[in-house]
């Protein structure tokens, strides 16, 4: 198993395959006993959470007094970002945001649909012809994103309730790397942008936003609550999951989110 010398003790060919062999298995065996020390354990530590900025700050925020009073052994490590996260590489307890092609040790609880509609704010709508097809677009002024990982300004495909397809033709007057100033400049006027609807859904609600192309909509998805798959999570982590999921439920994000829900 074993080669010795004065200085060093390495293993033989007989001894590395018997490691290869057994490695995953003492990995599980060491992770199962971490799991089952922890479930013991009272919820504790610090709990590193990502999410968009608006969404933290117009769902979430409010949750967290709460929270943090029927668990004070937590302490709150909050990173709003507007990113895609990689849970495992930086050591994240859980995400909440849009994504796909999870790798298989991630985990999802869905908490809203992703639709995207086009806004514009009233007063720049006064004076100009409303667009009827997504073609129509490049009439207007658009305001459009780039994103932060291609340094691409993404393409879309929009549909209507019908299951009609078209591709949102914009006219790129400004263009943003960040949705959030892209929603920013849409509320000053500048023009129409294709927008989430939960970052959408409180301007519309008060009549500071206008939905362009009302029967229109981009599907992207999902927004869901991410986590590790490991068969038993640090009681931190299985608390916020248990205590975030029923408490977004009773804030209607699935009739708020769905652009279907909303047609005139």
């Amino acid at each position: 198993m074993f080669q010795r010398s004065t200085r060093q003790l390495t293993l033989t060919e007989a001894g590395e395959g018997f490691y290869s062999r057994i490695s995953d298995s003492m990995k599980n065996l060491l992770t199962a006993i971490d799991d089952m020390s922890a479930a013991a354990s009272e919820p504790a530590g610090t709990l590193k959470i990502s999410m968009s900025r608006s969404f933290g700050l117009t769902n979430v925020i409010g949750l967290l007094p709460d929270f943090l009073t029927r668990y004070p052994l937590i302490k709150i490590d909050w990173r709003l970002e507007n990113r895609r996260v990689d849970l495992i590489a930086e050591r994240l307890d859980a995400a909440i945001g849009a994504g796909n092609d999870l790798p298989p040790e991630i985990v999802m609880r869905t908490l809203a649909p992703h639709h995207i509609i086009a806004v514009a704010a009233p007063a720049y709508l006064d004076d100009k012809a409303l667009p009827e097809q997504p073609a129509d677009l490049r009439a207007l002024d658009g305001i459009v994103a780039r994103s932060m990982e291609t340094g691409l300004v993404r393409e879309w495909t929009m549909r209507q309730v019908t299951g009609e397809a078209a591709i949102a033709e914009f006219t790129a007057r400004v263009i943003m790397s960040d949705r959030e100033a892209s929603l920013q400049a849409v509320l000053l006027g500048m023009g129409v942008a294709l927008v989430s609807m939960a970052d959408a859904e409180p301007y519309l609600s008060c009549g500071s936003l206008i939905r362009v192309l009302p029967k229109w909509y981009v599907d992207a998805g999902v927004i869901g609550l991410y986590y590790s798959s490991r068969s038993m999570l640090p009681p931190k982590t299985r608390a916020f999951i248990d205590y975030l999921v029923p408490a977004l439920q009773k804030q209607n994000l699935i009739e708020r989110f769905d652009a279907t829900k909303h047609v005139p």
